[in-house]
């Protein structure tokens, strides 16, 4: 199987949640490839500063300001990709949180919060890049950033509805799949699942307790642009091969 990037070259991404962590890392590797990419964030100076960081390379970053849980937000975001830079040929759907409390006292606003962002903002990103991609007959390629928490609830008494959020990746991934195929469209779906990723919402979260980071700074861990390195992977294979399910983790995790 021989991998390449070469055919994405100049054509366009839209990376979610790209102000840190994974995303930061996503969007910088396809500029690297000498994609336009943008990046979208709530944060979104964060990415305008990184994108003078990035000039010069093969790409190009765009930074525009989003919240994914705002479905007016999402179609802005497409709408503008459009008509300034072309159609969109890959989604990374990063953008995601987590809340820090439980299922027997949590608040709903803070279970909403991950729901909305974690399943219905990529249901609806997802949606709207197939349609681009289906007006316009482009094979694209949408990316899952999902979680080893989408296969296996760990113990511990503050993930509540977060695995459930990735459950309903793993799950979305292959209702696309199947929805995919039955339009005979060539639109791939990757899941990417890491484990423990160093990032604002683990080692670097500066609102955790002692006693979480605690936990945290003991257990392997992956960086963001291990991460990166696998949506490439899965990016560069050729047009009839689908990498559906991508599982990372660093060496000696013990989950």
């Amino acid at each position: 199987m021989v991998l390449s990037m070469d055919r994405w070259v100049g054509k366009v991404a839209i990376v979610t949640g790209a102000s840190s962590g994974i995303g930061k890392a996503i969007a910088t590797s396809l500029v690297e490839h000498g994609l336009i990419v943008v990046g979208t964030a709530r944060r979104s100076e964060l990415v305008k500063e990184h994108s003078k960081q990035l000039s010069g390379k093969k790409g190009k970053l765009h930074g525009i300001k989003a919240d994914f849980t705002k479905e007016e937000d999402i179609l802005k975001t497409f709408a503008w990709t459009t008509k300034n830079l072309g159609p969109v040929h890959i989604l990374v759907n990063n953008a995601g949180t987590v809340k820090q409390t439980n299922l027997t006292e949590g608040k709903t606003e803070d279970w909403k919060a991950v729901l909305d962002l974690n399943v219905l903002g990529l249901c609806i990103a997802t949606r709207e890049a197939v349609k681009v991609m289906k007006a316009n007959n482009i094979n694209g390629h949408i990316v899952h950033i999902n979680s080893v928490m989408g296969h296996a609830v760990f113990s511990g008494a503050h993930v509540n509805v977060y695995p459930a959020s990735k459950y309903a990746v793993t799950a979305l991934t292959e209702t696309l799949r199947q929805e995919l195929n039955h339009l005979g469209s060539k639109i791939k779906v990757t899941s990417v699942s890491p484990g423990l990723v160093e990032s604002e919402l683990t080692t670097l979260n500066k609102t955790q307790s002692p006693e979480r980071k605690a936990i945290l700074e003991k257990m392997p861990i992956l960086k963001s642009q291990d991460i990166a390195d696998g949506v490439v992977y899965a990016l560069s294979t050729p047009e009839h091969v689908q990498i559906h399910e991508f599982t990372i983790k660093p060496v000696g995790e013990i989950n």
